[in-house]
């Protein structure tokens, strides 16, 4: 009987403590509450989700309720798999890490001569930003969904073709650059002699069972569950889905939610994917970066017990922020324009350290 007594006792505090953690969480998300554009958190700790909830519509026009399940589009938080992705095909002895990457795209000019495939990983490359010399509207401008004009990563590699100048000599500082990890992306589908979409599925998504993740091109499978973008514009919510540089896949092209990420995260703590050395590369504090706090690995942003990476793109704001050495991982994918998600991250992993 006072075994019954202790169990019941048990299970009673922690339903208490399971309360009160969800509503910690509703009070920092509140924002993302009813007709508007939405979010999906995971609270993740040795293995058991201690948070897996929505808030919100995925989709406005259609009135669908953001759920775990809801797959948005992660922007820079690709990063990481692009990253796994020239991880692997190291690990293949199919490229290496100081390969010059003109050896895989000669069509780029002489000035490039020196940045290796390790400069794009550290953003250490120098390459002029894409995005400043793209030809068409304003940067950042919403588009249709099927507008023939966007940039592909192949589009990114004919505009650095025509440059002959860098920021500076390759090693020598660091500079986020997302057309990097475009020519990442390139170099993975010529050393693997497949699609970067297909590369990924094949080598790390199908392998983790992140069954709904996938990065997204038009004439490729479509986004299940998907999230669409939004920005509130005069104090009303306006689609804003897609720009000129959506479809650019290995700077921020990949799609997922919550449920596949948490398959991702477990990942990282073993060798089921990438192996320990690979994973050492990874999460190595490479160089500074603009934020005296927060050093840059493969893929990610690194700081005395973190390991992170936000996603702003048009339409979507998003963060993964790991405490490895807690065990504890919390994700935040949004489908609106606005604010970062990273502070609120923040105060969520804060309420779990102090249980």
């Amino acid at each position: 009987m006072v075994v019954l007594l202790a169990i019941a006792l048990g299970a009673c505090t922690q339903r208490n403590q399971d309360m009160q953690d969800q509503m910690a969480v509703d009070a920092i998300m509140h924002n993302y509450e009813g007709k508007v554009p939405g979010a999906s958190v995971l609270v993740v700790r040795d293995g058991m989700k201690l948070i897996h909830r929505a808030y919100g519509l995925a989709d406005l026009e259609s009135n669908t309720a953001a759920t775990p399940a809801t797959n948005y589009r992660l922007a820079s938080v690709t990063k990481q798999f692009t990253a796994a992705a020239i991880l692997l095909l190291a690990e293949d002895s199919r490229l290496r890490l100081d390969d010059p990457i003109r050896h895989w795209l000669p069509s780029l000019p002489g000035t490039d001569d020196a940045i290796t495939i390790r400069h794009l990983l550290t953003h250490q490359g120098g390459l002029i930003d894409y995005e400043d010399i793209m030809p068409g509207s304003t940067i950042g401008e919403s588009v249709p969904a099927d507008l023939a004009q966007q940039l592909r990563d192949i589009d990114v590699l004919h505009l650095l073709e025509r440059e002959r100048r860098v920021y500076f000599a390759p090693g020598s500082a660091y500079r986020y650059s997302n057309g990097g990890y475009s020519m990442l992306a390139l170099i993975v589908e010529r050393a693997s002699g497949k699609s970067f979409q297909s590369f990924l599925h094949e080598r790390i998504f199908r392998p983790l069972g992140m069954s709904h993740t996938l990065a997204y091109v038009r004439d490729g499978p479509v986004v299940t569950n998907r999230a669409y973008g939004y920005t509130e514009i005069s104090g009303v919510w306006r689609r804003t889905d897609q720009s000129l540089t959506s479809a650019v896949l290995g700077d921020g092209g990949v799609y997922s939610s919550i449920d596949d990420l948490a398959r991702w995260d477990e990942a990282l703590y073993d060798n089921r994917l990438l192996s320990d050395a690979s994973r050492r590369l990874a999460f190595t504090p490479w160089t500074k970066t603009d934020d005296a706090q927060v050093d840059y690995g493969f893929g990610w942003r690194i700081t005395g017990e973190t390991l992170w990476h936000s996603g702003e793109t048009i339409g979507f704001r998003n963060v993964i922020v790991r405490y490895p050495k807690q065990h504890l991982t919390v994700i935040i994918l949004t489908n609106r324009n606005n604010p970062e998600p990273y502070p609120m991250a923040l105060a969520i992993a804060r309420h779990f350290m102090r249980r």
